[in-house]
């Protein structure tokens, strides 16, 4: 039985760890050579290394997806290895340490820093991979969102309202050459960086889903690769939420 993903080439930021990890290596198990693009070198090679010897294809290249110069060369060394670019996954975000405050008294050079990741990250990686997906007649982008977008949560909130509204621009700017784009949006999930920002308070949040429990990375998987394939071939420039029932709009 043929592989979803065979003979395409997808680039995952963020993919040291958490959700984007889980992406990478769903990603390698259907086919794909997977570029692990992070700042994190030990654990971007832990995981690029383990998809190797689970039997896939992967290489690490350290990432900033802040900085253009940064993600031209990551194209550079992922046409090098793998000779194009069909899937990008932007999931890179500062998350799990980032910190609380408010958006009247945050202190702006982080503000700008933050964004300059969590907003524009998306945007920077877009622009660098889109000529190498157009070569190949097209292709796919999923963009990590979050229900943040939809409540109130400061700038984490802000940020993924942009990646959702770059979600909805970029489908359009992206669409006759044959790449579709579209975003996650998880609710409240189980991973490292949750437990580091929310802790104990994260089970409460448990009460508002209409399913009672908390997101598993896994949750997040299918939708993205649904999102990736050839299964949603008419879908793009939406954002699907997978939040347990968090959120819902008419």
């Amino acid at each position: 039985m043929s592989k979803r993903f065979e003979n395409k080439v997808v680039v995952v930021t963020g993919a040291a760890q958490g959700i984007g990890e889980a992406y990478a290596k769903a990603l390698a198990a259907e086919g794909a050579a997977v570029v692990v693009a992070d700042l994190n070198e030990e654990s971007g090679q832990q995981v690029a290394k383990q998809i190797e010897a689970d039997g896939g294809r992967a290489i690490f290249v350290r990432t900033d997806v802040s900085s253009a110069e940064s993600a031209e060369a990551m194209v550079a060394a992922t046409v090098e290895a793998f000779g194009g670019i069909d899937l990008l996954v932007n999931n890179a975000a500062i998350y799990g340490e980032m910190q609380f405050d408010l958006l009247i008294s945050v202190d702006w050079d982080y503000y700008r820093k933050f964004m300059s990741v969590n907003m524009d990250g998306a945007l920077v990686m877009t622009r660098a991979c889109y000529p190498e997906m157009s070569k190949r007649g097209g292709g796919a982008i999923v963009n990590q969102s979050s229900t943040a977008a939809y409540l109130y949560s400061g700038f984490y909130g802000l940020a993924k309202v942009g990646v959702n509204g770059l979600t909805q621009q970029l489908a359009h700017e992206l669409g006759g050459m044959n790449i579709r784009v579209n975003a996650v949006a998880p609710g409240p999930t189980d991973t490292q960086a949750t437990r580091t920002q929310a802790g104990d308070a994260a089970k409460d949040l448990v009460k508002n889903l209409a399913l009672k429990r908390m997101g598993e990375v896994g949750d997040m998987v299918g939708a993205c690769l649904f999102l990736l394939s050839d299964e949603s071939s008419w879908v793009t420039g939406q954002i699907i939420a997978v939040d347990g029932g968090q959120t819902f709009r008419a």
